[in-house]
């Protein structure tokens, strides 16, 4: 039997028991994190889909998982032997969960989720869903997979290192007194923090508790007097308590946020309703019922955070173009290697894993790097049109003397993260393959070129990047572009560009990425992906103008190009760009690798 049905029959005989008609796994931990431990990694348990995003939902007589387009291909191959149905979302005629729910189940009955790893805005918006199914209600104090899983997991307990002033540019005592600053101008006396990287910017600190994150568990308690950072103790070197102690920083033992909340004493706080878990904000919202403490009013607005960390100070920068000088060098090395099998028929020696290896061990070699930023995405031909796609000993096929390679990656280095898309030639190609190709590059240009007001939002922005592909028909359902973390989490926002509205702001200092593509389902994809920095471009009357400066440094593979399809002004940027890439990174390459590089970067014409 398929160990995932075993599990649906264990978690079903709970449910009898509980007296439930469903259950409801979200991909989240109790600190809402994209990328989570594997303690929390129930989702996956239940339904055997290990991608970032989606939500299984199981019912006595049925399951259902739901997912993004990134993962639709995954999905339904990692589903197929379960009695999941694939749910796609935003594509017209799936139901919401809240729809589903209420025909499997029907009026008056219960459902699970577990309050810890749901945050609280989720939970509450289930609620009033499932209101309107016939009075469904929802149930948060039940994690059933304890008792079912079997070897789960422990929480980590892996070290906490100190992130050095060098590199973070400004003190942890000056970020918590500007959290403070930002905290009155919300009415707001204290606020409870619960993102990892939140907590590890605020902090200066860093850890390993999290797959390519370099974050740790922890919360942290803000309060106009005091901070407290509630973790296992074990994690943290005398060095790390001494520094703790003299930024003034208590440290409480991890599972003791709920005391901490109760004893909060200042008559209001600021929980992020996308941040904080919905135990938590329970315990807040009835406190005051159950003991003799004061009521504690509840802010319910975004974390300040979230934006102070997305804007980087002049060390942060400065860290960012260090980084992205080695990881182009890196990059460079790796696409010289990869050259000497381009077209040849010894190219079948490779495979997708052998690729990601290469580049990871180049990587390596650089001086202060730490870890991969994300599991490479390193696609061949038709797994190229996977949006996700990680190649497993399952799955790893052999690179051709044709087509098209897409490689997403990136790496961890103390000064800073990176995230570069290439798409590589690899032998000849067919026109379908060309056209893609070249529609994606123009789309990345545009938004290479674009100057705008500062304050726009990336939504308004998103369309320069669609607009060719939108002419021939074709279009990505995944979003243009995200911000990236100063050595913390590859995916930063909350600004991004994507079609959906999205109103954060965009302002000088910010990072992200720009990655149009286009996904042909057993035939062909392509991706072009720079990190860029936003910086001033001029001052008028009608007020500050930005514009982007790519910090990837990398040639971009010219051999696919339609050149009749680019515009003068694109054929400009592509050629600029290339000269800036080649005086940058020659000097730090082989005579070898200069000179090809020197024809990787040579003018379009």
């Amino acid at each position: 039997m398929n160990p995932v049905n075993q599990r649906l029959e264990d978690l079903r005989e709970v449910m009898r028991r509980e007296h439930l008609s469903a259950c409801i796994f979200p991909s989240t931990d109790p600190h809402q994190g994209e990328y989570i431990p594997d303690h929390w990694k129930g989702r996956e348990f239940i339904s055997g889909f290990n991608g970032s995003a989606g939500t299984a939902v199981v019912t006595l007589t049925s399951a259902a998982l739901w997912t993004d387009s990134r993962y639709f291909i995954a999905a339904a191959d990692q589903l197929k032997g379960t009695e999941y149905q694939l749910m796609k979302l935003k594509i017209e005629g799936t139901p919401t969960i809240a729809e589903w729910l209420g025909k499997e189940c029907g009026a008056g009955t219960e459902v699970s989720i577990d309050g810890w790893c749901s945050s609280s805005n989720a939970v509450k918006e289930l609620i009033a869903d499932l209101r309107k199914e016939g009075g469904i209600t929802v149930r948060t104090n039940l994690d059933p997979l304890k008792l079912i899983w079997r070897n789960r997991p422990v929480i980590p307990e892996n070290p906490v290192e100190l992130y050095p002033l060098k590199y973070a540019g400004e003190s942890a005592k000056d970020k918590i007194a500007r959290i403070r600053e930002a905290l009155r101008k919300r009415h707001a006396d204290g606020m409870l923090m619960a993102a990892l990287d939140d907590i590890a910017w605020t902090l200066n600190l860093r850890g390993t508790d999290v797959h390519c994150n370099p974050v740790f568990v922890s919360y942290l308690l803000i309060s106009s007097k005091t901070v407290t950072l509630y973790i296992n103790k074990v994690k943290l070197s005398p060095e790390v308590l001494a520094y703790l102690d003299a930024e003034n920083i208590k440290v409480e033992n991890y599972e003791q946020v709920e005391n901490g909340l109760k004893q909060y004493f200042e008559y209001n706080i600021l929980l992020d309703p996308d941040e904080v878990n919905y135990r938590l904000y329970e315990v807040v919202k009835n406190k005051g019922r159950q003991n003799s403490c004061p009521q504690t009013e509840i802010v319910e607005e975004e974390s300040p955070v979230k934006r102070m960390k997305t804007v980087k100070n002049d060390t942060e920068i400065a860290g960012f173009r260090s980084a992205m000088l080695k990881d182009g060098i890196a990059m460079t090395k790796f696409l010289y290697w990869l050259s000497g099998y381009i077209g040849k028929p010894e190219i079948s020696e490779l495979t997708e894993i052998a690729i990601d290896e290469k580049l990871t061990s180049l990587r390596a070699e650089q001086p202060l790097y730490r870890d991969i930023s994300f599991d490479t995405i390193a696609g061949y031909g038709t797994h190229a049109a996977i949006v996700h796609y990680e190649a497993t000993p399952e799955t790893d096929i052999p690179l051709q003397p044709k087509g098209m390679l897409l490689l997403d990656s990136g790496a961890q280095y103390l000064e800073g993260t990176t995230d570069i898309t290439r798409t590589i030639a690899l032998g000849p190609l067919t026109d379908l393959e060309k056209q893609i190709y070249t529609l994606v590059l123009k789309g990345h240009i545009q938004i290479e070129l674009c100057k705008f007001p500062s304050g726009s939002s990336g939504t308004q922005i998103d369309i320069l990047a669609r607009k060719d592909m939108w002419r021939e028909g074709l279009n990505y359902l995944h979003g243009t572009g995200h911000g990236v973390g100063t050595y913390l989490n590859v995916h930063e926002g909350p600004h991004q560009f994507r079609l959906e509205w999205k109103p954060a702001p965009l302002v000088a200092g910010m990072t992200i990425t720009d990655e149009p593509g286009i996904y042909l389902p057993d035939r062909c994809g392509a991706r072009t992906e720079n990190t860029l920095l936003i910086v001033p471009y001029k001052e008028t009357e009608f007020g500050k103008f930005l514009q982007f400066e790519s910090l990837t440094l990398c040639p971009i593979d010219k051999a696919p190009i339609l050149i009749e399809m680019m515009t003068q002004e694109e054929i400009q940027w592509l050629n600029d760009y290339h000269q800036r890439v080649f005086d940058t990174l020659s000097p730090h390459l082989s005579d070898d690798e200069a000179a090809w590089l020197r024809e990787a970067c040579a003018p379009l014409t």
